[in-house]
């Protein structure tokens, strides 16, 4: 089975869904970058978490608290990365950085409409819209487009660094866009999160980031 191409759910570690022309936030992050016990525990809280949504019979109420939960748990998570307290930091290196800007502008108008991206130290938050292929109705993947972005980013990275081995971590979140206010929310928080981790006091500060809104 073809592991690249489209489909509407799939899970591995993690749930991944792609609505057909649905806006996407995903984040990637470098191999190693959370501790191993960390990512046990905020396992361990996703299953807690399902299980309690499990026993909501009203579908509009447990998509409702899901969202809820999801955002918690994912800001959790990026906690632990903002304070790279562990694993590689190897996107403060400004050549790899740029490296990341240039892959995520090159697939613009190819395979996705960019959004907004932010580069941090151990990962990556991106948001894009993947577009359509073909004359089937068919979508580029989700699947598809990250194995491309992270193959290629990791090949040359490794290349600067003159190192071999995983590069970045196979699983990435990523998270539909429900509406303007998810949008603008998201927006907010990808421009805003060099802030938050403490590496800047304005956003327009960083120059690792993107935006095609006007945010003034």
């Amino acid at each position: 089975m073809n592991t690249l191409k489209y489909k509407l759910f799939y899970r591995r570690h993690l749930p991944h869904y792609q609505p057909l022309g649905a806006t996407l936030f995903v984040t990637f992050r470098l191999a190693g970058s959370i501790p191993a016990e960390v990512m046990q525990s905020l396992r361990a809280a996703s299953e807690q978490i399902d299980a309690r949504l499990a026993l909501i019979a009203d579908d509009k109420e447990r998509a409702r608290q899901a969202y809820q939960e999801q955002l918690i748990l994912f800001e959790k998570w990026d906690k632990t990365l903002d304070l790279a307290g562990h694993g590689p930091t190897w996107l403060r290196d400004e050549e790899i950085a740029t490296l990341i800007m240039d892959s995520l502008h090159y697939r613009h108008k190819k395979v996705y409409t960019l959004e907004t991206f932010t580069v941090m130290s151990n990962h990556v938050h991106v948001l894009f819209t993947p577009l359509p292929r073909g004359e089937n109705d068919e979508y580029h993947a989700l699947s598809a487009i990250m194995h491309s972005l992270k193959r290629h980013t990791a090949l040359n990275a490794n290349r600067i660094l003159g190192r071999e081995g995983a590069f970045w971590q196979s699983e990435s979140y990523d998270h539909v866009v429900r509406d303007q206010d998810d949008l603008q929310r998201i927006v907010h928080y990808i421009m805003h999160n060099p802030v938050k981790a403490g590496l800047v006091k304005e956003w327009e500060d960083w120059p690792w980031s993107y935006c095609r809104y006007d945010l003034s």
